[in-house]
């Protein structure tokens, strides 16, 4: 027995394929896009190797610089910053230079009243070597620091956590 397929029926099953495809046309990217960041290797937990080695790290903080590579949607760009880095004991600590009260940069030892502590120059803001805000000076809050670790001999650095010395 032989069984034939309308014309009717060949419509329906052209335009049931072709639409199948274009279905899959629209939702596979949209798909991709939703689930691509789960396969994406994440550049939060990563670490920057500096220049600087951990045998050069004193008691004394000083400004270690460091490049990483940032991405802003499509385009990457190479990004310098700085920490201010010592040695605690055995510790190593990083701080950002990031001032909590409106963001400028905080210096070492820059006010001569204060030789012992961090200035920000914005509004005479200080910090004390533990990155605590002076009480009745303008910041808000402690100086972040920056995850630290060590790498063939040379520091590293992570991202900016909140002062874990305060």
């Amino acid at each position: 027995m032989s069984q034939k397929i309308t014309r009717r029926q060949f419509m329906n099953y052209s335009l049931m394929g072709v639409g199948s495809f274009m279905a899959a046309g629209v939702i596979l990217p949209m798909g991709r896009m939703a689930l691509d960041p789960l396969f994406q290797e994440g550049a939060e937990g990563d670490m920057v190797t500096t220049s600087v080695t951990i045998d050069e790290i004193t008691e004394e903080p000083m400004q270690v610089d460091f490049t990483f590579e940032q991405q802003d949607a499509w385009y990457t760009s190479e990004v310098t910053d700085f920490a201010w880095v010592f040695r605690e004991g055995d510790e190593i600590i990083a701080f950002s230079p990031v001032c909590k009260h409106l963001g400028c940069t905080v210096t070492w030892a820059a006010d001569d009243n204060n030789p012992e502590r961090f200035f920000c120059p914005c509004h005479n803001g200080l910090y004390e070597k533990n990155g605590n805000n002076v009480p009745g000076t303008p910041p808000t809050g402690p100086l972040d620091q920056f995850e630290v670790g060590e790498s063939d001999g040379y520091l590293t650095i992570g991202q900016v956590i909140p002062n874990q010395l305060v």
